[in-house]
Formats: structure tokens, sequence, C-alpha cells
């Protein structure tokens, strides 16, 4: 336990040993008790606070000592009283406002400490003066003296396996300039931690981790308007991924009101592998189409009013990409309507991902709308 320092003269500060208004509670070693009492007396009765100043140069810890470059010993009973553990959680956050590196070991009755300075914190002190007033760099220069004492070893690691080694050096160079990442986020949002974006990146690889309490009767389920909340909400969740992949600006799935009957049938297809939804289509029914050969640049057919089955956007995790998981939802979507795979429209512009689909299980052409 440490006091840094005696507030008084109007100060508003709480203190934290307290036992009523009228109590002030001050931790001294016993030996400054008797001058602690006539301190507080004359305060008290003269304003005078001179002896409190007296006390607390005389009871000032030396940490200014104790974090200067070099390796030591800091005995419990002579430098400092607290378990050694404790101790030196203490000096590591005084090291750490200082931006000092404290490469430290608590033994049975003592502190082992090598305060060190990183080229990172120096820069940063060194380019803001006004932040840092009266920062001095006293490590990167200083060399041990010969015949100074070395940290013994104690089993576990092995000790000083970075004693007297040469600082990594840096260089500028020229980094890759782009910023997104193929799961739609960017690579900034590694900065802080990450977690939203690897939570992200996670799901858009291997599929949204399917809710434990959706009973799944097989391994694809189709999802309507007026399906319960639960599987509405997961279709959301899995739209997501492409939205965000794709940069859309709108959910393809947004029906988590009260169950309702859509004119054109709006549904998704969900299909489940390893316990995640790996593959997601959204379609619905119309009846306004045009024929198409899947050339690039090619017109389309006349129109046709055919009721159909038409594709609004498919989805699949990363890692099953390539592995026909796209062409297994397209034959779900014709099968569930009962026409051919070839009778599917398609909604446009068709990606490019699309179009090999397409070409792959319609290759005389498809209908787009």
């Amino acid at each position: 336990m440490g006091i840094d320092r005696i507030r008084y003269d109007g100060s508003s500060d709480t203190f934290s040993w307290t036992r009523g208004p009228e109590w002030i509670s001050l931790f001294v070693p016993f030996r400054h008790v008797e001058a602690t009492v006539e301190a507080l007396r004359v305060a008290e009765l003269n304003h005078d606070y001179g002896m409190f100043q007296t006390l607390a140069d005389e009871m000032a810890l030396p940490v200014a000592d104790w974090l200067a470059p070099g390796e030591r010993e800091l005995i419990r009973g002579v430098d400092f009283i607290p378990p050694p553990r404790t101790f030196l959680r203490f000096l590591r956050g005084k090291a750490k406002q200082q931006g000092v590196r404290l490469n430290g070991r608590a033994t049975a009755g003592s502190v082992w400490i090598r305060p060190t300075l990183s080229p990172v914190e120096k820069q940063l002190r060194e380019e803001d003066p006004q932040r840092y007033p009266g920062w001095k760099d006293r490590w990167s220069e200083f060399e041990e003296p010969d015949g100074a004492r070395m940290r013994p070893w104690v089993g576990g690691q092995d000790q000083e396996l970075s004693y007297g080694a040469i600082r990594v050096a840096f260089r500028e160079v020229t980094t890759p300039t782009t910023s997104s990442c193929p799961c739609g986020m960017t690579l900034q949002d590694l900065v802080d931690g990450g977690n939203e974006h690897a939570t992200h990146h996670t799901a858009w690889t291997f599929g949204i981790r399917a809710p434990k309490n959706l009973e799944w009767h097989s391994d694809l389920v189709i999802v309507t308007a007026q399906s319960p909340i639960s599987w509405r909400r997961l279709a959301n969740r899995v739209a997501r991924m492409p939205q965000k992949e794709e940069h859309y600006d709108f959910n393809s799935w947004t029906h988590l009101g009260e169950p309702e009957e859509t004119s054109d049938n709006v549904r998704a297809y969900l299909l489940k592998v390893n316990g995640h939804v790996i593959g997601y289509l959204a379609a619905h029914d119309t009846a306004e189409h045009r024929r198409w050969d899947l050339v690039d640049g090619s017109r389309y057919g006349d129109e046709d009013v055919t009721l159909r089955p038409r594709i609004i956007l498919i989805w699949v995790a990363d890692i099953y990409r390539s592995q026909r998981v796209g062409a297994t939802l397209v034959h779900a979507l014709a099968d569930d309507f009962g026409c051919q795979v070839a009778d599917i429209s398609w909604s446009t512009p068709v990606s490019d991902a699309g179009r090999r689909l397409a070409r792959r299980i319609s290759p005389e052409g498809i209908w787009v709308s």
C-alpha cells in the first residue's frame, strides 16, 4: 500500500479511508507517528502545512531510483515492506507511467528488476516534450558496469536471454495500401483489438452457427415471411454476410415483424453443414422475364410473362465455395417450385460468380428479370 501525495488546504478530493466526515486517516511508518500528529495539530490550528511538506519529503518513495537503468535486487524489509508480488505490480504501474518496460521477477524475499525504454516510447516523448515536461532518457545509452550483480537463475524458463542483446532496427518502407478484407470489412478494423472483425470474418469463412433452440429436421430449410420469428431472424443474420461482403445498401431479408403473407411468396433457403449455416438463397416469384444466352454484350430476348421463381441473391461461406453448394441451393429452389433449373429466373445484374454458376447448371441460357 502506498500514498503518492497528501492533499490539504481546501482540497475537494475524497479520501479512501474515513470514519466519518470529521476524521482523516493517514497511514505512516511508526517512527513518523509523533511528527504526523504534530503536523496535523499545527495544520488545523495554525493553517501551517510546512510540517506536512517535510513529512512528505521524508516518506517519498524513491520511485525514480527504483526505475533507474540497470539490473538490481530490491530486498523486502530493506527497500520495501509489502509482499514481493504486490510490490512488483506497483512498480510495473509506475514504470508504465514513464513508458518504461520493467523486466521483473518476484522471489521469496526480494524483487529483481531491469527497467528498459522501448524505442516507441522514446520517440513519443521526444516528439511531444510539452506532454512530458522534464522527461529525460536515462536508459538508451546505459551499460552495466563491470562486476555488476547478475540476476540468479531460479528455475523455470532460462534467464537473461535478452541481457546484452542488440536492439532491433527499424526502417521506413512502403507498405501495402489495400485496406479491404474479402469478408467486406476493412483491415483498419483490426487495429483496436479487431474483435468485431474477427467475429464477422469467422462467420463469413465458416458460416453462421445454427442456434441451438432451432430444431433442424433436415440440412436445408425454407423460411418464409410467415415462419416463426426465430427462423426469420436467422435468415436476416445470414443475409448480413453478403450485404457486408458486397457493400449492399439493404439486407436481402427484412421480414422481422409479425408473420405476413407476401404476394410474391418471398422465401429464403438455408443450408446447414457441421452446425453452421453455410448457404443462403433468397427468392420470390414474378412474371416478367427475358431470355439471355449468358454471352457478354448480347441482347435479351423477348419478354415472357410466365410465373417463375426468381433468384434474388445467393451466398456461400468462403471455405465451401466451388463445392457445388450454390448449385444445390438452385436445384432446391427448382424442386420446391416444381420446375426445371433452366426455367428459373435470375435478378440482374448477374455477378461474375453468378454467371459461372449459371453456365454450369444452365449452359443453354437463363431467364433474367
